[in-house]
């Protein structure tokens, strides 16, 4: 009887495994939208959840299969998403109709390091997003110029001594040395020395970026049970990330007395806007509703961990990409250095904010590195309300999340000819014209877009310059011709580095 019964275990379990793990997979059939056939368990996302694939190169891929379609019905897991095409619908949904998609869908717990800015949703990131956007603005970086620049001088001098040592360099790991010291200044008002491989705040913030931008099932757990996270009163953070930030920021507040100082970083800018007490956003019209949030430690310590971790690691491998392209196409590079050269002639050799603006063929290049490799991947809202896609029977229900993939637009040849070609000119003015406002959208757009778009670009110009004005880079022996993606972290980077040579101009 015993064995009769383990038999019949056996054959049901599986069967009852099976049922409930694919249990939603005909939502998007019965919708008639076309989309490709989910796995158990895993539904489209099967590469990605077992790390063989990046997630952005998974979304280009869903992206590419289905090139007549305006969405993609898909499975994150076992739950059910669109993955939108239309450049015309992601404009609705991400500008136009913003309200109705105005969050991620990703809250986390209000506590620890949740209450972030990126993971926020509702009223409490309206009240954050409109009271930081200010410390933004030109005027703000102007004043935080100083900080980047003292430590890209010297971090040019350590790039000095390992090119007449070691001439050949993984770039990204290099260049994150110059990204970390400037976002703890920027942010902390932190003098770290990330030059020196034995300091023991280097080592904790090589810890740092292990633990947070490497990807653990703690996300496609909230994939397929959408909010777990917030029930579970989980962040995704580990406690050594959190007591970091605690630490660092109640040191800080300590020895500013509560009060903003003359540093005019970060840390600066936020305790002026405690001074003001309770923050709320600005009421639209009359029918808003006034919510408030009190600043408090815990608030600005997830603050303070976003901004450093978006703004360090995100400008790295961005550089990275852009210094790898350049090494490819000399004569790229060749008007890149031309270009700085002029503009640090006319200013006298001073990097100043209005030199760093007039770098147009610069900024082209730029641009045109993040088209090719667009770091955060993929973007995602979050339906508050049902909401019929215009111009189509589809109706996206309330709490569905909807998707869309920087990498896959990008390397549309619709928007793009020949898009594996690196073509700073793709970002001429005219050619911007000529082209959908969201054919290049690597910072997101619309109101909840990347607020720190301005900071990294400035950042990432200046470790630029600085670089430039000494070295060349040129590829060395090891170098990739054909770059994999690690499929192990969050965002989009270089599997294994890439190795440059450094040499003196």
């Amino acid at each position: 009887m015993a064995i009769i019964y383990i038999l019949s275990a056996s054959v049901v379990l599986p069967l009852l495994l099976y049922l409930y793990f694919t249990r939603h997979f005909n939502y998007w059939k019965k919708r008639n939208v076309p989309g490709p056939k989910p796995v158990p368990l895993f539904g489209n996302l099967m590469e990605s959840a077992l790390r063989k694939k990046n997630i952005g190169i998974v979304f280009k891929e869903l992206y590419e299969n289905f090139p007549n379609e305006k969405v993609v019905g898909i499975y994150r897991m076992t739950t059910p998403c669109l993955l939108i095409r239309d450049l015309d619908v992601i404009k609705n949904i991400m500008i136009k109709d913003f309200d109705v998609f105005v969050d991620r869908g990703v809250e986390l717990s209000k506590s620890g390091l949740g209450a972030n800015l990126f993971h926020a949703d509702g009223d409490t990131w309206r009240v954050l997003r409109n009271r930081f956007t200010p410390l933004f603005t030109s005027g703000k970086l102007k004043n935080m110029l100083h900080l980047m620049i003292e430590r890209a001088n010297k971090y040019i001098e350590h790039v000095e001594m390992l090119c007449d040592h070691q001439p050949e360099q993984d770039i990204h790991t290099l260049v994150q040395k110059y990204t970390m010291a400037t976002i703890a200044a920027c942010a902390f008002g932190l003098d770290i020395d990330t030059t020196d491989p034995n300091k023991d705040q280097l080592k904790t913030l090589e810890e740092i970026d292990r633990l947070s931008l490497t990807a653990n099932f703690a996300f496609e757990l909230d994939m397929m049970y959408p909010g777990v996270l917030k029930k579970l009163n989980s962040t995704l953070f580990p406690g050594f990330v959190s007591r970091f930030f605690k630490d660092v920021v109640k040191t800080i507040i300590e020895q500013r007395n509560g009060k903003p100082t003359d540093r005019n970083d970060f840390m600066d800018l936020i305790l002026a806007l405690r001074q003001l007490g309770d923050i709320q956003a600005t009421k639209r019209n009359s029918e808003d509703k006034e919510y408030s949030i009190e600043l408090t430690d815990e608030l600005i310590e997830a603050q303070a961990f976003v901004f450093y971790i978006a703004g360090y690691e995100t400008s790295a491998t961005t550089m990275t990409f852009m210094l790898y392209q350049l090494a490819l196409n000399p004569d790229i590079q060749d008007k890149v250095i031309a270009e700085i050269d002029q503009g640090l002639k006319e200013s006298k050799g001073e990097v100043t904010y209005e030199m760093l603006q007039n770098l147009t063929y610069f900024e082209k290049a730029f641009n045109e590195t993040l088209r090719m490799y667009s770091i955060v991947e993929p973007l995602q809202r979050n339906a508050k309300i049902d909401y019929k896609i215009p111009d189509t029977d589809i109706v996206i229900e309330k709490g569905t999340t909807v998707l869309f993939s920087p990498l896959g637009i990008h390397h549309d040849e619709k928007y793009y000819p020949n898009p594996s070609k690196f073509d700073p000119e793709r970002f001429s003015p005219a050619n911007i014209s000529a082209r959908h406002p969201c054919a290049h959208i690597p910072f997101g757009t619309g109101p909840r877009n990347c607020i720190g778009m301005r900071f990294a670009k400035i950042q990432s110009r200046v470790c630029m310059v600085k670089m430039f004005s000494k070295f060349r880079f040129e590829l060395a022996k090891n170098t990739p011709r054909n770059l994999d993606i690690d499929p192990t972290r969050l965002l989009l980077g270089p599997k294994g580095g890439i190795p440059l040579k450094i040499v003196r101009r």
